[in-house]
């Protein structure tokens, strides 16, 4: 039985867009990061150091070492870089890092079809996602401007101070719009996004992209879709009330 829902919210990486070539984790990647990073402050690392803050970057990556709290870039960045040979700006190493990765997003197919066609259908759409590690929210906007003219609202792990399955992003949206958590649908790639709804008390729908498109726990999956132009299909006739 389809549900009465008003609100989508989207994950975005898996979901909507993914940065190519890039793997699910990127810790392989980190030490080219800070080799840009040096090399554009006037090379105050030697190797040891940059192999080491490498390894701190990775102490910090959720997918290593689970955490649900957010942490700013800035002090992130601060730590990893503590043992260079001069102050940096770690505000500015972050930027310099993401830049070093030479990181291209791309919007999928029928991301921008299917959002048009839920705002035709009178849905409001929001997306929630957590950011890399570390990652500058402005930095990651640049890669997913393209699909904001079709969002109402966007929220990021740094906007809401926690990363899910933590539900506050949810709830932070359902105030937003003033409805009730029960009214909301989120759609997401992975168990951790399942588990966000879980925990807020929202319908999951479960878009089958890549790697993390597969449910590894055990018993009903929940509704699916292999393209996000299904979700009509599943969703209930927007409320005029």
């Amino acid at each position: 039985m389809k549900q009465k829902t008003n609100i989508v919210i989207f994950d975005l990486g898996g979901t909507l867009m993914e940065f190519e070539g890039m793997p699910s984790c990127w810790t392989d990647y980190y030490v080219q990061g800070f080799k840009y990073v040096n090399e554009v402050m006037g090379r105050p690392a030697g190797e040891s150091q940059i192999n080491a803050a490498a390894d701190i970057l990775k102490s910090y990556n959720p997918r290593i070492n689970y955490r649900e709290e957010e942490l700013t870039p800035e002090f992130i960045f601060q730590r990893c870089t503590e043992t260079w040979d001069c102050r940096l700006d770690a505000g500015r190493c972050a930027k310099l890092f993401y830049s070093g990765l030479e990181l291209k997003g791309r919007i999928y197919q029928d991301t921008v079809p299917a959002l048009i066609q839920l705002k035709k259908a009178g849905y409001r759409t929001a997306a929630l996602t957590d950011l890399p590690t570390a990652m500058p929210d402005e930095f990651f906007k640049k890669s997913v401007w393209e699909i904001f003219p079709y969002l109402d609202i966007y929220v990021s792990s740094q906007s809401c101070g926690r990363r899910k399955p933590d539900p506050i992003g949810i709830f932070d949206i359902a105030e937003y719009f003033s409805v009730p958590v029960t009214e909301i649908c989120f759609v997401g790639d992975e168990d951790k996004d399942k588990e966000t709804a879980r925990r807020a008390g929202c319908r999951f729908i479960r878009i089958r992209r890549g790697e993390w498109g597969k449910d590894s726990g055990t018993g009903q999956t929940g509704a699916e879709v292999s393209t996000l132009q299904e979700l009509l299909c599943l969703l209930e006739p927007v409320s005029q009330s």
